[in-house]
């Protein structure tokens, strides 16, 4: 069997960040041809794995992926996207296996991965099976489900599932392209927008029970893939929502009815999965209460990892105006501040004018004096999660102590798993008493041995932990948490279209 392997990926937001162009794909991961195949990794190595198992014949496209950020340019997209289409030969072919992340944006508002599917089906025709993994953080869209023959989304929040996810997209692929399984796709959503703070997967909780029921329905008869998602909230289209994916054998009814029964018991969950927030001055005089750190000071409004663009001093300004005996530990991305302590050097001390420089919309800058402890080249390692084992950069880097507050100051946001950064320049988040988090859950796997508490902030940022303050333009009233109750609601149901008899 020849299968074709591609994959553009990255989740955007649409309330603030910075643009991502070509350079930002080539800061993480951009491979072309035959490049890609040494991938071992992530999603696009569970499906060369499972390709290679079943002796398949791995035609290799474009691989693109890179932290979260603001939209996509027009030009970068166009030319990523020319690329794939130019390596897809439908003739040599059997099928095409994309990993995409579906929440992506092209400037200035279209859905990356709806445009990216139907213009894959139109260079491949109607016929040739077409399925693609995604991020159970989709927003699937009505072109996402009209394209694809199957949908198959990550079962893990923190991600750990990257590469098994690849592996099961493959093999379905590979049942469908022999003729094992015709394909009937539903999605059914409910209009609840909420942060990420609640979405964990493991434990008891509102999402990971009816993670585990979506899941359990993979044992019907008939039932060939199921997915949970919980919509990223910073994306501003029409018809958002979180609820269930369900991919049958040819019975269209028993899809819906399955996805419907996930989408109703999402929105029964709704109140649950809203995350309370705290002031940052509220969280540290609580902290302080604890015995030992570190105490968890999580910022999600600023999460690179959800595409802003790591720049708010909020959590920042409260340490230092705490005036705190205890170090603490905190990140923001400053190139003109990052700029500054590498050509002063280690052991200078400097006033610097630090954050909001790349994001304003979100706040001011603040006039912090220090020292510069410590300079890096910015590179380093992820232990785990999407991008586990690869090396990534900040950029130049450094340490800037301002009373007890140690700040990294880094040139590019990057993707927060664990605590890769801190310890890349011999900062030491076991031995502090705060330690600002800029991501809503990976925390939970990065710090799980260490953290005395965890609070969740409220800051500005477009990433906020809850979405009552973000102004909507194309996503209209009623959702949750703005409206609390929506009278006579049904869930909205999306049916792929019959490509088989």
């Amino acid at each position: 069997m020849h299968i074709a392997v591609g994959s553009i990926f990255i989740e955007c937001n649409q309330f603030g960040g910075t643009p991502a162009d070509l350079a930002r794909f080539e800061q993480y991961e951009l491979l072309r041809g035959e490049e890609m195949l040494g991938v071992s990794e992530g999603v696009v190595g569970g499906m060369l794995e499972a390709l290679h198992a079943d002796e398949a014949h791995i035609h290799p496209l474009l691989v693109a992926s890179t932290c979260s950020s603001g939209p996509v340019t027009r030009d970068c997209y166009e030319q990523l996207t020319t690329e794939l289409l130019a390596a897809l030969v439908p003739e040599d072919v059997d099928g095409v296996l994309l990993g995409l992340h579906g929440s992506g944006v092209v400037e200035p508002a279209t859905d990356l991965e709806g445009d990216l599917l139907a213009a894959v089906r139109r260079h491949i025709g109607p016929e040739l099976p077409l399925v693609a993994t995604l991020d159970l953080h989709a927003h699937v869209s009505a072109a996402m489900v009209h394209n694809a023959d199957a949908l198959v989304a990550w079962e893990t929040y923190p991600h750990k599932d990257a590469f098994t996810t690849g592996q099961r997209g493959a093999r379905l692929l590979m049942g469908i392209a022999d003729g094992k399984w015709q394909p009937t796709m539903a999605v059914a959503k409910v209009p609840v927008l909420v942060g990420a703070c609640r979405g964990q997967t493991e434990g008891d909780g509102a999402f990971p029970n009816l993670m585990r029921r979506t899941k359990s329905f993979e044992e019907r008869e008939g039932v060939l893939s199921t997915s949970l998602f919980m919509v990223h909230p910073y994306l501003d289209f029409a018809g958002m929502g979180g609820g269930g994916l369900v991919i049958t054998d040819n019975d269209m009814d028993l899809a819906v009815e399955l996805s419907t029964d996930i989408a109703e018991r999402y929105w029964q969950s709704r109140e649950v999965l809203e995350q309370p927030v705290m002031s940052p001055d509220a969280a540290i005089r609580k902290g302080l209460e604890i015995d030992g750190g570190p105490v968890l000071l999580i910022e999600t409004a600023d999460c690179a990892g959800g595409g802003a663009a790591g720049d708010s001093v909020a959590s920042i300004r409260a340490l230092i105006d705490a005036n705190l005996d205890v170090t603490s530990l905190a990140m923001v991305v400053d190139p003109e501040a990052a700029t500054a302590c590498q050509a002063a050097g280690t052991g200078s001390e400097l006033r610097l004018s630090l954050g909001h420089k790349l994001d304003p919309h979100w706040g001011e800058p603040i006039d912090v004096t220090g020292t510069v402890e410590r300079i890096s080249d910015g590179n380093f390692r992820y232990d785990g999660g999407i991008w586990a084992d690869s090396e990534a950069t900040m950029g130049p880097a450094a340490v800037f102590a301002a009373g007890a507050v140690r700040i990294l100051i880094a040139t590019h946001a990057t993707y927060d798993w664990a605590d890769e950064q801190f310890r890349s320049i011999r900062l030491e988040p076991d031995k502090a008493k705060f330690v600002v988090v800029k991501n809503p859950m990976n925390y939970r796997f990065g710090y799980a041995d260490i953290t005395k508490a965890a609070f969740i902030l409220n800051t500005p940022g477009p990433t906020p932990a809850s979405v009552r303050g973000l102004q909507y333009k194309h996503m209209q009233q009623p959702y949750f948490p703005v409206d609390t109750e929506i009278p006579g609601l049904q869930p909205t149901v999306l049916q792929s279209p019959t490509r088989y008899s």
